[in-house]
C-alpha cells in the first residue's frame, strides 16, 4: 500500500465495530410497568441516555465507514491513473441485457452476469459502474462483450471496442446498448465522457 498508515485505520475500525457490537442491546428493553420507577443503567443513566449512546456510536461508525470508503477508493484509485467503465441502457425490443464482459489491453477485467432486477432498473435509466481501475497513460484499447436475448428470441453475442488515449486525471468510458429502429437490431456503442 502506498501509505503506511492505512492498516491502523481499518485496525481502529474493527475495535469500534467489535465494541459497538458488545455494547448495542440485541433489541429495544421493555418498558417497565407503570407502578415501578424507570430501572437506572450502570453508570447512572437511564435506558433512553444509554440508547442514545448506542444511537450515537452508531452514527460515528456509520460515519468511518463513509470515511474508510472514501479513503480506500482514493489510495486504491488514485485520480490521475483512475479508469471507470459504465454501462446504459436505452433498448425496448431488440435486446435483452444477460452479461457484459470487459476486456482492457487485451486482459480480461471484468465479466458481469445482471439479475432481472439489475436490468429492470438500467432500463429505467439506471447507469452500472461495471470497473474502476487505474491505467498509466498513452494508449489502450477496451473490447466489450455483450450476450442476451436478441430478435426473436435468439442467443446474442456482440462486442464494440474503442482504442483511447489516457491523459492525467480520471477517464470515464460509457458501454452504451440502444435500438437501432432502422435494422431493428440492438446497437452497442464505447463512448468517452468529456
Amino acid at each position: 500500500m502506498a501509505n503506511k498508515h492505512f492498516p491502523a485505520i481499518w485496525t481502529r475500525a474493527l475495535i469500534v465495530c467489535a465494541l459497538l457490537a458488545l455494547v448495542a442491546p440485541s433489541g429495544y428493553a421493555e418498558a417497565p410497568p407503570a407502578s415501578e420507577p424507570p430501572a437506572s443503567a450502570p453508570g447512572g443513566g437511564d435506558f433512553k441516555s444509554l440508547d442514545n449512546d448506542v444511537q450515537g456510536l452508531k452514527k460515528e461508525v456509520l460515519d468511518l465507514n463513509r470515511d474508510l470508503f472514501t479513503l480506500e477508493e482514493e489510495l486504491l484509485f488514485p485520480a490521475n491513473t483512475q479508469v471507470a467503465v459504465f454501462l446504459s441502457l436505452d433498448v425496448g425490443t431488440f435486446f435483452e441485457l444477460d452479461s457484459v464482459q470487459i476486456k482492457l489491453d487485451n486482459k480480461e477485467v471484468a465479466n458481469y452476469l445482471y439479475t432481472d432486477r439489475e436490468v429492470e432498473a438500467l432500463n429505467r435509466g439506471g447507469v452500472h459502474r461495471v470497473f474502476i481501475g487505474n491505467l498509466k497513460t498513452g494508449k489502450h484499447e477496451l473490447i466489450a462483450f455483450f450476450t442476451g436475448k436478441g430478435p426473436h428470441e435468439r442467443d446474442y453475442k456482440r462486442g464494440a471496442n474503442l482504442t483511447f488515449e489516457k491523459g492525467v486525471g480520471a477517464k470515464y468510458l460509457e458501454l452504451k446498448i440502444s435500438d437501432r429502429q432502422s435494422a431493428q437490431q440492438p446497437e452497442f456503442k464505447v463512448k468517452e465522457w468529456e
